[in-house]
């Protein structure tokens, strides 16, 4: 048979197909496609069931349509290739809502492209291609099927981005519903729980996070719903924080200070919450020491006596009236001497160490807070209550706060 297509010389670089290349290429069109068919059906079985499905049609045109546009470019370089590029995309789209990862299409472009290879061989022989073509023809065809799959995976990661979007958006949903405060029809959490596959526990741990939070989704578990982007910033962690969870916490959370709330009843999750961003308040405030990890569990009597600070001012009034009336330095050295008092129960020699005075100031202050306050430092729900008062008072001058 006479050569159309001269042999290129063997010790030439590979360089682009001869522009004629495409004039013996597209007869084969037709069979070659059906053979790639048959070919990637018998390898992928999902991809037969595709093809005698609804978008059966679809598919083959796609397919044709990624032949054609080989052979197309091998005619003229400038073709434009949009249509195969959307079909492309489609594809990689399509893999996406079927729930397969991207290696059964790599699998079967890369099969279509060796059925291609074959043909290209047998026509080569018939009109006696040199190496050098042949060569060059197998570079551009599995340079074409990389250009391809790149195509596809665009449209794939494109789903899976939405997708992943879709689910953070049930997450959060899902972390607002728990943490609502108010009675929430059990079904829309379960109903959410399904939808995002996040199994509801019976207990969690909420963490308060300092805005804005710097958190990398990608060093926290699976199962920590995040809300990041609000001016209060938050977490919940199923059940307790145990080593593994704290561990987690301080790789995630570099640079953001956190709070972590009690572990509580799932139905509580709102009280842990609130707990975890009083202690952050008091953080900012002075009152609690800052750190990158803070347990609420360790300032329990500090967020208790804090907790409301217009009723601390009520009982500190009541509690603290009977010396309302002597003068600013008096009254600070007798309320110092009582604190130290009611904490130790010392004796005044080591009251007089604790307090940088001579014993006998000591038992001079105590016979006066004896005349002042009377029976409210021997009954012991009034001691109790001035106790929580000069305590509470000691923790907001350490605020920079005092007292009304």
């Amino acid at each position: 048979m006479p050569r159309l297509i001269q042999p290129l010389d063997t010790g030439d670089p590979l360089g682009p197909l001869p522009q004629e290349f495409a004039a013996i290429m597209r007869p084969e069109l037709p069979s070659l496609i059906k053979e790639i068919g048959m070919e990637v059906t018998r390898a992928y079985p999902e991809y037969a069931r595709l093809l005698n499905g609804p978008n059966g049609q679809t598919i083959r045109v796609g397919v044709e349509q990624s032949l054609s546009s080989f052979v197309d470019l091998v005619a003229e370089p400038t073709t434009s290739t949009t249509l195969r590029d959307d079909m492309c995309r489609r594809f990689g789209r399509f893999e996406a809502y079927e729930g397969r990862g991207m290696d059964t299409l790599q699998g079967a472009y890369r099969l279509g492209a060796r059925v291609a290879l074959r043909r290209a061989k047998k026509v080569g022989r018939s009109y006696n291609f040199s190496p050098t073509l042949m060569l060059s023809f197998a570079d551009a065809l599995f340079a074409y099927v990389d250009e391809l799959e790149s195509l596809s995976r665009e449209g794939y990661l494109e789903v899976q981005a939405r997708s992943d979007q879709q689910s953070e958006a049930m997450r959060r949903r899902l972390l607002h519903l728990i943490l609502s405060g108010r009675p929430v029809p059990s079904t829309a959490i379960s109903e959410l729980c399904e939808q995002t596959g996040w199994a509801l526990p019976e207990q969690v741990t909420l963490i308060a996070l300092r805005a804005p939070a710097v958190v990398d989704p990608a060093d926290l578990a699976r199962d920590v719903l995040a809300d990041l982007g609000g001016p209060q910033p938050h977490m919940l962690m199923p059940g307790p924080l145990d080593d593994a969870r704290r561990q987690m916490l301080e790789r995630a959370l570099t640079g953001t200070r956190a709070v972590v709330g009690l572990t509580v009843p799932t139905p509580l999750a709102a009280d842990s919450v609130r707990w975890a961003r009083r202690v952050l308040e008091l953080v900012d405030a002075g009152v609690v020491d800052d750190a990158p990890v803070i347990l609420c569990e360790d300032h329990l009597v500090t967020l208790w006596l804090l907790s409301d600070p217009a009723l601390l001012d009520q009982l500190a009034e009541r509690e603290l009236a009977a010396v309302s009336g002597i003068s600013t330095a008096r009254r600070e050295r007798l309320i110092e001497t009582l604190r130290i008092w009611l904490d130790t129960r010392g004796t005044a020699a080591q009251m007089g160490e604790l307090l940088d005075v001579h014993p006998q100031t000591v038992r001079y202050r105590m016979r006066s807070l004896e005349a002042i306050f009377g029976d409210q430092l021997t009954d012991p729900e009034s001691r109790f209550s001035t106790e929580a008062v000069l305590r509470a008072a000691r923790l907001r001058a350490r605020g920079g706060q005092s007292l009304n």
